[in-house]
């Protein structure tokens, strides 16, 4: 429990993003009463521990000082996903940043805390416990039940989507290996001298996720979203959909994401959601488009400088983007047609292609001068493109391509589709011209860089090649790696060794990961 306990208040403690709070005021309220009184005595101050664990979603910090400008929160996290699997290329190795995610060589760094074992760990533990504590005070936290609702709905959800994470990272995808140990399970708030849980099995961290998703969507039905940072209705549904889809429940799935598309609202533009045409949010850096359900408002003191996502991914800017480019997969960008719109998001003639794939345009600076652009972390796009996923697998074709074409009719005004079948390939190359197959084409299109491919990948059950026709260089071919079985460990990580120094019912000798590949 040491690394847990360690990091424990750093979100809890943090200032909200519109709730102001003052030094003073942190001072006086000691970490040891907080459950109960204090902040968290009523609805209305609980906002600002609350905005405190959304602040620390997309600040660095979660590593040691050596490592911190790849160790973000969820945009990182995201981003490592992203150059783990075949449609993100980075052309090169540049300061290093996300290089060994890409060529998957943090493994046997777990003893450190420099590393995305120590970093992941961390962080979602981190946020557990800061929501652990706001979830503590649910029967006695004072205020208007719609407030309480609120402030309550997004601690149970914060809590899923950390389980949720912390189970893609550390464990193999569900299906087929439930009984399979995953990570602890804390649901009380935890103190020093609060004894480590052991590891629990894949299961049953869903099942407590699934109990955490659905309190929170409970909670939080009726009830507006105040800031574009908070888990609303909606995004908790967008949630339970992205669960459902890892446990082929392909009819909550289905429900989840038409009940987020439904609800879909943004707080800061104030009003609801809908899928735009790509010139209406090039650079995807604006979490007031009317696309955005979930997403961070970076402001001027929050922009995290070279420890920020558009730092990565900005060739422009003239900082790590420009020495190691994001470039798309030569064969994915080959299925859009030239009436698609989402070309605008790569460049086949940029003048450092090189041998590479094409650098992207997706992701920009909104203003490289002051490190400004916003993080988005779920649009209604990947809702509908879900719930076709869902639909196709339940045999619903027709409903599948009616979500389908709500996205592609913005994309580009030359598509149809009339294909059927659920029929997917061993490797993600290996085409079967199916329905389904279309459906996660277009989902990779669409959500190149900001969902995280690999956990896709790992769900499809799917292996996976990376080629010099692709974009990719020789370094990062992986040729030598089971990259072509699905059930290989090579993308789980192992636990960060100071879990086992702190948490007496872990053992390393038994407890821990494959540091390799099988």
């Amino acid at each position: 429990m040491k690394a847990i306990l360690k990091y424990m208040f750093v979100g809890l403690l943090s200032c909200g993003m519109f709730v102001s709070c003052t030094e003073d005021s942190l001072e006086t309220a000691p970490t040891d009463s907080m459950s109960g009184t204090g902040l968290l005595s009523n609805a209305n101050s609980a906002l600002v521990p609350l905005n405190g664990i959304y602040r620390s979603m997309y600040t660095a910090g979660w590593t040691t000082t050596d490592n911190t400008h790849q160790c973000f929160g969820i945009s990182a996290y995201n981003l490592m996903a992203d150059v783990m699997g075949e449609d993100l290329i980075m052309a090169d190795q540049g300061s290093g940043w996300f290089w060994f995610d890409c060529l998957y060589n943090v493994k046997p760094r777990y003893t450190s805390k420099m590393w995305r074992s120590y970093d992941l760990w961390n962080a979602y533990y981190t946020w557990i416990s800061n929501a652990n504590y706001i979830l503590a005070s649910e029967e006695t936290m004072a205020g208007d039940k719609a407030d309480v609702n609120y402030v309550i709905g997004q601690s149970y959800a914060i809590r899923a989507y950390s389980y949720f994470m912390l189970a893609q990272s550390f464990a193999r995808t569900y299906k087929g290996h439930e009984s399979e140990p995953c990570c602890p399970i804390y649901t009380e708030p935890t103190v020093a001298g609060t004894e480590g849980q052991p590891r629990s099995t894949v299961q049953a961290v869903y099942d407590q996720i699934t109990l955490d998703i659905n309190k929170a969507t409970e909670l939080l039905k009726g009830i507006k979203q105040k800031h574009i940072s908070h888990i609303s209705y909606a995004v908790a549904q967008g949630l339970k959909a992205r669960v459902a889809l890892v446990m082929e429940d392909w009819t909550t799935a289905k429900t989840a994401a038409h009940e987020a598309i439904d609800n879909a609202y943004n707080a800061k533009a104030g009003s609801n959601c809908d899928v735009l045409p790509v010139a209406s949010f090039k650079g995807v850096n604006d979490a007031s488009a009317r696309n955005v359900m979930w997403g961070a408002e970076i402001i001027a003191d929050q922009s995290g400088m070279y420890a920020g996502f558009f730092t990565h991914m900005d060739a422009d800017a003239g900082k790590y983007g420009q020495t190691a480019l994001k470039q798309i997969n030569k064969e994915l960008y080959a299925k859009m047609n030239e009436t698609d719109e989402r070309t605008a998001w790569w460049d086949p003639t940029y003048k450092d292609n090189k041998k590479g794939g094409y650098q992207q345009e997706k992701f920009k600076f909104k203003d490289i001068q002051t490190w400004m652009g916003d993080y988005i972390w779920m649009r209604i796009e990947e809702m509908y493109l879900t719930a076709a996923e869902a639909e196709c697998r339940l045999g619903n074709t027709e409903d599948a391509i009616k979500d389908l074409m709500a996205v592609m009719s913005k994309r580009d005004a030359a598509y149809t589709c009339t294909k059927t079948g659920t029929e997917l390939g061993r490797l993600t190359s290996d085409e079967t011209g199916s329905l389904l197959e279309e459906i996660i084409i277009q989902r990779r299109i669409e959500l190149w860089g900001e969902f995280g491919r690999v956990y896709d990948i790992r769900r499809l059950k799917q292996g996976f090649r990376r080629t010099t026709a692709m974009g990719w260089i020789e370094d990062a071919l992986l040729g030598n790696r089971p990259t072509d079985d699905p059930d290989n460990y090579m993308w789980v990580l192992t636990i960060p060794q100071s879990e086992f120094d702190g948490n007496v019912n872990m053992d390393p000798a038994t407890d821990q990961n494959p540091t390799g590949d099988k």
